[in-house]
């Protein structure tokens, strides 16, 4: 049923809320920025109430995707993944996610781009791995392939094996360059990249051990 609007109270536990009056008694919440154009004394047919509430709705689905994004970027098919978690219904989720693209909170290339530069900087991983997580969070195929057709794989490969290395310094070399080669497969890089890198640093190895011992 519609009413008039008696009052307009900013919520003591959100300031970014408004509880609505009608009538002296309380209707329903909206979010500030949709409470701004309302006033006291206006007339609120049941119609205008409902597209109130449904504008708020997605002002509340808005703000919690950006309350994810805060966190780190993140694909589009994951926002929708975890908005319908919340129990937010197709429509509202759509309505929200149109207004981050508008913004550029959500843009699939660009997380895409983050998510490579971040694994290369962090966690060097190879094309083949990199592809099946991608995927995995919702990023198409299109997009996937452009990013990592940029992607320096061999220089992925060798921070990795750096990183590696520190670790098996003191095996035996038949175990070193086993080690190494399981740890690089793992992290998805290439067969080409690997045998090549495995035995330059597997010689290396190889010539610090010599070295070592001979001092000693």
């Amino acid at each position: 049923m519609g009413g008039r609007i008696t009052a307009l109270k900013v919520q003591k536990r959100d300031r970014n809320r408004v509880n609505v009056y009608l009538d002296g008694r309380f209707a329903f919440g909206l979010a500030a920025i949709e409470a701004a154009h309302l006033r006291v004394g206006q007339f609120l047919s049941d119609e205008e109430i409902a597209r109130l509430k449904e504008r708020d709705l997605v002002e509340r689905a808005v703000r919690r995707a950006m309350d994810l994004l805060s966190y780190r970027p993140r694909s589009e098919a994951e926002i929708r993944r975890r908005l319908r978690e919340k129990g937010y219904d197709e429509t509202t989720v759509a309505q929200a996610l149109e207004r981050l693209r508008r913004v550029g909170l959500v843009d699939d290339e660009a997380f895409a781009r983050y998510w490579v530069e971040n694994r290369f900087q962090f966690n060097p991983r190879g094309v083949v791995a990199l592809r099946q997580e991608l995927w995995q969070k919702g990023v198409e195929r299109r997009i996937v392939e452009e990013v990592l057709a940029e992607y320096d794989e061999e220089a992925a490969a060798q921070r990795a094996a750096r990183e590696a290395v520190r670790r098996l310094r003191r095996l035996d070399e038949a175990t070193f360059r086993r080690r190494l080669g399981d740890y690089l497969r793992r992290r998805g890089f290439s067969f080409d990249l690997i045998r090549p890198l495995v035995e330059r640093l597997t010689a290396e190895h190889a010539s610090r051990r010599s070295l070592d011992e001979s001092e000693g």
